[in-house]
């Protein structure tokens, strides 16, 4: 029997993962836990985003790889994520950027009594600004699967849009945001210029200033412009300017 104390609340969850097989075991392992109520069962990150507004949950069961976007991805579009225990099959990428941010995960297939571990530990630490803040650098620097460093997530208004990095102008930084410049339009990503820096491809991508990180397949002109720095004509007719260490970057991967 289990019994509660006075002040023992409600745990809402939220189970996101493509296979129905994986949402029935944690579904199952679950039942060991009657404090949690299971809010929502989705099978893609769309579903899940969508789930964790409405349903405000304490916490998620996140797995990594599935299909439209990853785990990573999804994640990166919450504004205050809740307390994530991820599931993941074997992946590379994946175990490597748990490790590095010590971040809690269950490798499938995974026991009943590795689960009760890593929930006991997730309801005793709700609250705890340390686990918050291993998911938030995850997040911050979530490692680029071959996939990820193909496109960007963004949501615009309600609608989550995949952008392909071929479709990207340039990126400009402001403030703590990536403003990601399109022909649809721009986009905020709450990321850093330098973690574009690293993922974008760098024969494609050149950080001509500390403000603007830009495809060069844009640039159809560079000319001088005062004080040993130079513009760079885009073919949208934009000028960006281009800094003394941007140029030299610029000339090696032109090869001028």
């Amino acid at each position: 029997m289990h019994y509660h104390h006075q002040n023992s609340s409600v745990v809402k969850t939220v189970i996101i993962d493509d296979e129905p097989l994986a949402r029935s075991v944690v579904t199952e392992y679950l039942e060991a836990f009657p404090q949690i109520e299971i809010a929502a069962q989705c099978n893609d990150g769309f579903e899940g985003v969508k789930a964790i507004q409405l349903h405000k949950p304490d916490v998620v069961f996140l797995d990594i790889q599935m299909p439209k976007i990853n785990g990573f991805e999804m994640l990166e579009l919450i504004e205050e994520p809740p307390a994530i225990i991820f599931t993941t099959a074997f992946d590379e990428y994946a175990i490597k950027a748990f490790e590095a941010h010590a971040v809690d995960y269950l490798l499938k297939p995974f026991s009943q009594e590795r689960f009760n571990k890593a929930v006991e530990k997730c309801l005793a630490q709700t609250a705890a600004p340390q686990q918050k803040k291993a998911v938030e650098e995850l997040v911050q620097n979530s490692p680029q699967s071959p996939a990820q460093a193909e496109r960007i997530v963004v949501k615009n208004g309600g609608k989550i849009k995949i952008i392909n990095v071929h479709q990207i102008k340039y990126l400009e930084a402001a403030d703590d945001y990536v403003k990601i410049h399109t022909a649809e339009g721009i986009f905020l990503k709450a990321k850093t210029m330098g973690f574009y820096e690293g993922s974008l491809p760098t024969n494609g991508f050149v950080r001509i200033h500390r403000s603007y990180l830009v495809n060069v397949q844009e640039i159809t002109r560079i000319d001088p412009y005062e004080k040993e720095s130079h513009l760079a004509l885009l073919r949208t007719g934009e000028k960006l300017l281009v800094s003394k260490a941007g140029y030299m970057k610029l000339k090696a991967v032109l090869g001028l």
